[in-house]
């Protein structure tokens, strides 16, 4: 190693700073998190500095550096663009013993400033030595999508409970295998989820029981999003790494599920019309006797899972059997496909409204307020509009829609393979017979699809029809 990694105590211990310009107040910005006592040295100072050191009982000093100012201090930090002064300070600070940073001289420094992922009481630290301050950052950003920012409240509730563990296990290993199982169970989820009481109460019967078993597991229903990968959430992404089980549908993309983890049980639950794999009930009873089984179950939706996607159903089923559960949200197909089709939903000059409307009923019947639909200055989106398409153009154009008003056919939206048929209602029923765009498809209806040429962007970004 180039550099041993080491944690700083700087609470209540002084620090000197040299500079006063961005970077200083960068490092400044640091130590008062550490919760550093600074004092700066510097011919100018920012206001925006001179006012963060007057908040945290810093003491500025306008002036020159000189040696003295090391004495009784636990770290120095060079800031500055002297390169004179920075190695003055330099070998004043080895002489006498006091660790020192240059910043951007890696040669005049006997300690690094890592990226930092910050969840305190869990700190991460990245270093490059110095070598490459970019890829550090960079793996820095990979880390924080990684690492929920509730880790922070999980360490500060086991930082509570550490003793209470220590009296109630004897062995080292007991307690190991113990925190274990909290830290991959239903105590952090709890925290993730929000419910600290709830997790703190978890936790205090799990050492009450002098075990971290639990006897019912959870299910967690997580928005896949229209298919991209890159689309998902970090939360998302994060329960698919841990499911022992995943049920999923058909409008889940295969690169999505081979996100999930790599030895959970996968159950394709998938529904196309007239043709279900799994009926509704079978698949709300697979949740039910894989939770109860204590598996982490994974219930994996194309989009959202609240927007047309039998979520509130399926949470009905497990709350009435006391099930727990978390909804992860994804985006929605309505947003994604027409993001990806170049077609806002709304704009200023066009619509000031959306509205999402299912082209299909619980009963296979569609029942249609069209006099509501057809209102100007609004877009409406049908999701599985594709089968009943001649049926919704002729009632919007019976309650009053221009025949003219332009319409959209997003197909397989934001996979490699979309494709996008723009007419009006008076066409676009004979050109999607003649295109046969498949499902799954959205179909767009409103004055904000004739942006679609100017705007379209993904993939071959062209329409196989223009308005």
């Amino acid at each position: 190693m180039d550099y041993l990694p080491l944690f700083f105590d700087l609470r209540e211990r002084d620090v000197l700073l040299i500079g006063g310009g961005d970077v200083a107040l960068r490092k400044a910005r640091l130590l008062v998190r550490a919760g550093a006592r600074i004092t700066l040295v510097s011919h100018r100072v920012l206001p925006e500095l001179e006012s963060l050191l007057e908040l945290n009982r810093g003491l500025v000093i306008i002036g020159e550096y000189h040696p003295e100012l090391l004495d009784g201090k636990v770290l120095v930090l060079a800031a500055t663009d002297d390169d004179q002064l920075n190695e003055r300070v330099h070998y004043d600070a080895v002489a006498q013993n006091v660790p020192v940073n240059v910043v951007d001289s890696p040669a005049l420094c006997t300690f690094v400033f890592p990226a930092i992922v910050d969840r305190s009481p869990i700190v991460i630290g990245i270093s490059s030595g110095g070598q490459s301050p970019v890829l550090a950052r960079l793996l820095r950003a990979k880390l924080e999508t990684w690492i929920p920012t509730g880790y922070s409240r999980l360490g500060q509730l086991v930082g509570r409970f550490r003793d209470k563990v220590k009296a109630r296990f004897g062995s080292v290993n007991e307690r190991r295998v113990f925190w274990e199982s909290v830290l991959q169970g239903q105590v952090a989820e709890r925290v993730f989820a929000g419910q600290d009481s709830a997790a703190e109460a978890l936790l205090e019967q799990q050492i009450e029981q002098g075990n971290a078993q639990h006897q019912v597991g959870e299910v967690y229903l997580v928005g896949a999003g229209p298919g991209d990968p890159e689309l998902l959430t970090f939360k998302a992404l994060r329960l698919m790494q841990q499911a022992d089980v995943v049920l999923y549908d058909r409008l889940v993309s295969p690169d999505v599920l081979d996100l999930c983890r790599r030895d959970a049980d996968l159950v394709f639950v998938g529904k196309q019309r007239d043709n279900h794999a799994v009926p509704q009930e079978g698949i709300n009873q697979l949740l039910i006797d894989h939770a109860r089984a204590g598996k982490r179950v994974v219930r994996l939706k194309g989009g959202d899972p609240f927007i047309f996607g039998r979520g509130g159903e399926e949470l009905e089923r497990l709350k009435q059997e006391g099930i727990p559960f978390q909804v992860v949200p994804g985006i929605t197909a309505a947003s994604a496909c027409s993001t990806y089709a170049g077609i806002p939903l709304t704009h200023r000059d066009y619509a000031q409204s959306v509205k999402f409307v299912t082209g299909q009923l619980k009963n296979r019947t569609s029942e249609l307020d069209f006099a509501e639909l057809v209102h100007p200055n609004q877009t409406i989106v049908f999701y599985m509009g594709l089968h009943t398409l001649d049926k919704l153009c002729d009632g919007l154009v019976r309650h009053g829609k221009s025949v003219d008003t332009p319409v959209a056919i997003v197909s397989r939206g934001t996979a490699q393979d979309q494709r996008v048929l723009t007419g009006t209602l008076n066409t676009i029923v004979s050109q999607q017979a003649a295109a046969q765009l498949p499902a799954p498809s959205l179909v767009i209806v409103g004055e904000v699809v004739a942006l679609q040429p100017q705007l379209s962007w993904f993939g071959a970004a062209e329409a196989e029809n223009r308005i």
